[in-house]
C-alpha cells in the first residue's frame, strides 16, 4: 500500500539556523517552506527533506539520507568546490578512495552536514 504514496526525510539539527546557512552556502539548496519549526525542502520526483531542530541532532550514526545521480564524479566536484568534504571509510571490503566507494560498477559516497547527519551520494552501476 505505501508504494503508491511519496516518501520524504526528517533530519534533525542542533541549531536550525547553523543548519540553514550550511545548506545554502555548501549544498545550493533554498528551503520552499519554513513551517512547523522546520525547513522543508524540495527535490526531484516531489520528494521532500524536512529540517528540524532537537538536541538529539547528530547522534545517528548511520546514512540518513542519499540521492542517486547520474555523475557521481561531477557533482561530488561541484559540492567540493563549495567546501562539502567526503568521507573515508576503510571496513575491509568497503573501502573509499578520494571518498568514493566502488562496487561492481556502482559507485557512493559520503558526506556530513554541519549538525553531523551523514549523507549519501550514488551511482548505479
Amino acid at each position: 500500500m505505501l508504494t503508491r504514496y511519496p516518501i520524504s526525510v526528517r533530519v534533525a539539527a542542533k541549531d536550525l539556523g547553523r543548519a540553514r546557512a550550511w545548506y545554502a552556502e555548501r549544498l545550493g539548496l533554498t528551503p520552499e517552506a519554513e513551517e512547523m519549526g522546520g525547513l522543508w525542502y524540495r527535490f526531484a520526483g516531489d520528494t521532500w527533506l524536512f529540517l528540524y531542530e532537537t538536541p538529539a541532532a547528530g547522534t545517528a550514526r548511520n546514512t540518513v539520507a542519499g540521492w542517486t545521480v547520474d555523475d557521481l564524479a561531477a557533482v561530488m566536484a561541484e559540492l567540493r568546490s563549495r567546501g562539502v568534504v567526503f568521507e573515508d571509510y576503510d571496513l575491509g571490503d568497503f573501502k573509499t578512495v578520494d571518498g568514493v566507494l566502488e562496487l561492481g560498477g556502482a559507485r557512493a559516497a559520503w558526506f556530513t552536514d554541519s549538525e553531523g547527519n551523514i549523507f549519501e551520494l550514488s551511482q548505479p552501476a
